[in-house]
C-alpha cells in the first residue's frame, strides 16, 4: 500500500499556479487551515476557487483571497469578507456566486460522473443568464453543468492512514462531495491513526478518493 501521508513541505509538488482547487469549510469551519496557511506562504496565484465562501480575511480560504491568489472565484456568497468585495467591486477578481444548494449539486453531478442536474432554482433571475432552459411536464428548469476541480484540500477530523476520513459536525459541509470531483484530493486531518482503528460505520470518505493525507494536528 502507497503511504499517503505526506508533509506540507511537499505541497509546493502538488499545487501550482492557474489551477482550480476546491476548498471545504463553511466560514472556515472544516477549512484545512494549516494547508491554506502553507500555500499563502508559497504565494501560488492564478488560482480558481470553488468554495462555499470566501471565509474572513483572517481566517480560513480569506487568508487567500486577501493575498490575491485568485483569478475567478465560484461560491454562494463573499459576505463575511471585505477584501472579496472590494475586489469584485473593482473589478480585481472575476466571481460566480451560485445558490448553495445548487453547487453542492453541481460538485455532486462531477462526483457522480453526470451531465449535470436541473434545478428551477434561479429561474427568472440573473443566475438564469446564458444558461440552457429545459422544459419538464410543463415546468421550467436551469441546467447546471458539473462543477470539478484539479485539486480538493479538504479538513477532517479523524483519518487513518488508508485515507478514510471522518468528519465532526458541521465540519463535514462540502468536503464529502469535493472528495469526488477533483483529479487530486488531500486531506488535512486533526488526527491520523492507524488501518483498522476507525469504526467502518465512520467512514464519510471512502479512502479510495483520498490521494494525500496531511496531519493537521501537529502544533
Amino acid at each position: 500500500m502507497r503511504n499517503k501521508v505526506m508533509h506540507l513541505s511537499n505541497l509546493s509538488d502538488l499545487v501550482k499556479d492557474s489551477m482550480t482547487v476546491m476548498v471545504s469549510g463553511f466560514m472556515g469551519c472544516g477549512s484545512p487551515h494549516k494547508i491554506i496557511d502553507e500555500l499563502v506562504k508559497l504565494g501560488v496565484k492564478d488560482l480558481t476557487l470553488i468554495c462555499n465562501d470566501t471565509g474572513f480575511i483572517d481566517y480560513g480560504v480569506g487568508k487567500m483571497v486577501v493575498n490575491k491568489q485568485f483569478s475567478k472565484i465560484k461560491a454562494t456568497h463573499i459576505g463575511l469578507n471585505q477584501e472579496a468585495i472590494r475586489q469584485l467591486n473593482d473589478k480585481e477578481t472575476e466571481f460566480e456566486l451560485i445558490p448553495q444548494g445548487t453547487m453542492a449539486e453541481r460538485i455532486r453531478s462531477a462526483g457522480a460522473g453526470l451531465g449535470g442536474v436541473l434545478t428551477p432554482t434561479g429561474i427568472g433571475t440573473l443566475v438564469a443568464e446564458g444558461k440552457d432552459i429545459i422544459n419538464i411536464d410543463g415546468n421550467e428548469f436551469l441546467l447546471e453543468k458539473p462543477l470539478k476541480a484539479d485539486l480538493a484540500i479538504i479538513g477532517a477530523s479523524k483519518v487513518d492512514k488508508k485515507g478514510n476520513a471522518y468528519y465532526s459536525g458541521s465540519g463535514r459541509n462540502f468536503a464529502q462531495v469535493m472528495a469526488t470531483a477533483a483529479d487530486t484530493v488531500i486531506v488535512e486531518a486533526d488526527e491520523i491513526v492507524e488501518i483498522g482503528d476507525m469504526n467502518p460505520e465512520h467512514v464519510m470518505t471512502p479512502h479510495i478518493f483520498v490521494d494525500y493525507i496531511i496531519n493537521g494536528g501537529v502544533k
